[in-house]
């Protein structure tokens, strides 16, 4: 590996999906020497981006455009797909609908309507993308049915994407270095700019002088102090779903040497249902995104009280599985039971659910369900059997009224627990099938922290970072990725966080090789006059 560099022309502090698509666009916008450091050993590489299922949400105009992309569907198969169309006013609308309205409306128009061109970049540089058949497709009279707006994925998830994404790098001639920490950024005294970073590498302190500097390394996802502070009590007993290197350094880092000005939900996160048996403090590399337990739409989820706590059919599962985590870690012990009979265990995505990544617990009646959740946590037993024989009660209500509606997971069905006579005061609004056919399983799950929304105010043009004190671009910064703040609140449209990390990667790596080029002119020219009068 070569030596530590004393210069660049664009230095990308972190080495995920964002800063990898800046790092590449800096290098195809002719910046010269382009470098990324990651506090990472290069064992860990990729982020929380590694730990993806590498779905990434587009705009689309429907099949047609996306086979261009995609290495897995011949035409046989795209024959029995269906696959609608997804426009920038749908994208627009689920932002808007699962983002309470708060999405800054220039940085989300900017992601809506980069989407498609930012894939299609991707694709260019050797990032694989197939579609979700396993992920985001039910198949349903024998026809293949996407959901929820989203169908793309990478392959081999986000192991494969950080694999595509150094190869690029690679033949664009960027160099990576691992085990490298940024600890300062220093300005220019007379401009303001950030003209060069103080690294530890190898155990030595070192400065490395840039045109221009890309903060890509994560949120405050892994620091446990950071979430009990931000997102609230209890978060420090979150579990960790990635990487345990986005501790939030940078963030600090960032408003005490330049004052970079806080945007954002700083109190949210996503954060989804998670295997309770996985790791607490980081992602396993091996398992990956295995640990997500994402089946509950099929099924229900009960507290160790017995009781439900929230409605598992009120939305296609990629707009629920970002909150639902919190809604898990706010119940007693932070945990729940997903339950499902033998209607649905067939249904169940075998990634998440295998015997090998899971550890299920049967029944073959309600009652031995409910003892071996009990062994496991379940505080009440009674009220757990008797929760699900209410629940039945009122799946069998609904569809005595509603005999002509087909239970199909493809969309909202409106097979519901509610019905004129009878309803749960907790209502299960689609996909409501009885849970009474033996055999039972149920999956005990906690909420796993995959990253946090709260981040740096940016100018959505060229994700530059702003100061809070002249509220005016600070020269040479910019910031992507999950630093970037004020784009999603509450929760987020599933696949939407890797499309921002290239979306605004792309736009920062593009601005901050144009900034080194006119630097480097500058500094040519100032020579030169030098020189003259010499």
């Amino acid at each position: 590996m070569p030596s530590l560099p004393q210069s660049c022309d664009v230095l990308v502090v972190g080495g995920g999906n964002a800063g990898f698509s800046a790092a590449i666009a800096s290098a195809q916008a002719e910046a010269k020497k382009v470098v990324i450091i990651d506090k990472c050993p290069e064992d860990w590489a990729g982020g929380n981006s590694y730990f993806t299922a590498g779905a990434m949400r587009t705009v689309h105009d429907g099949l047609s455009d996306l086979l261009s992309v995609v290495n897995n569907c011949d035409d046989a198969t795209s024959k029995i797909i269906d696959l609608d169309p997804y426009t920038r006013e749908d994208f627009s609308k689920d932002m808007a609908r699962i983002c309470l309205g708060r999405s800054d409306p220039h940085l989300s128009k900017i992601l809506i309507d980069d989407s498609n061109g930012a894939i299609k970049w991707l694709a260019r540089n050797g990032i694989r993308f197939q579609l979700s058949f396993n992920r985001q497709a039910y198949m349903v009279n024998g026809r293949y049915k996407f959901w929820g707006g989203m169908a793309l994925k990478t392959q081999d998830g986000g192991k494969g994407l950080i694999e595509d994404h150094k190869r690029a790098a690679a033949r664009h001639g960027v160099q990576v270095f691992y085990s490298t920490a940024a600890t300062r950024l220093n300005r220019d005294p007379i401009s303001g700019a950030v003209i060069s970073v103080d690294v530890e590498h190898a155990s030595q302190s070192f400065t490395i002088n840039a045109g221009a500097t890309i903060l890509a390394a994560g949120g405050f996802e892994a620091n446990p102090r950071m979430r009990s502070q931000y997102l609230g009590p209890g978060w420090d007993l979150a579990s960790v779903r990635g990487t345990p290197y986005n501790t939030g350094d940078l963030f600090e880092i960032a408003m005490r040497d330049v004052s970079a000005k806080q945007a954002g939900n700083w109190s949210g996160c996503h954060s989804t249902a998670w295997d309770a048996n996985a790791p607490a403090n980081s992602g396993d590399r091996a398992v990956s995104n295995e640990f997500t337990k994402s089946g509950y739409p099929l099924g229900v989820m009960i507290n160790a009280d017995g009781l439900r706590f929230v409605d598992e059919g009120v939305d296609m599962r990629n707009f629920t599985y970002a909150k639902f985590g919190r809604a898990i870690l706010q119940q007693p012990q932070g945990i729940a039971f997903q339950v499902w009979d033998s209607r649905t265990i067939p249904w169940l995505r075998d990634e998440e659910y295998r015997d090998a990544v899971v550890e299920k617990l049967r029944g073959n009646t309600i009652e031995e369900l409910a003892d071996r959740c009990s062994e496991k946590g379940m505080q009440n037993r009674s009220a757990f059997i008797q929760t699900l024989r209410e629940y039945n009660a009122a799946v069998y209500k609904h569809r005595e009224e509603n005999p002509n509606i087909k239970w199909d997971p493809a969309i909202k069905d409106g097979m519901s627990t509610q019905s004129s006579s009878s309803g749960l005061a907790l209502a299960k609004s689609n996909w409501a099938l009885p849970i009474d056919k033996a055999p039972f399983i149920a999956v005990k799950v906690t909420g796993g922290v995959t990253f946090t929304f709260g981040g740096l105010a940016v100018n959505p043009e060229t994700a530059a970072v702003i100061s809070s004190t002249s509220m005016n671009e600070v020269p040479g910064l910019f910031c992507v990725g999950e630093m970037l703040g004020a784009l999603f609140y509450d929760n987020y449209p599933g696949g939407s966080g890797l499309t921002s990390g290239a979306v605004f990667g792309r736009r920062a790596g593009t601005a901050a090789a144009e900034l080194a080029r006119r630097l480097d002119v500058k500094a040519k020219e100032k020579y030169a006059v030098v020189g003259a009068r010499l």
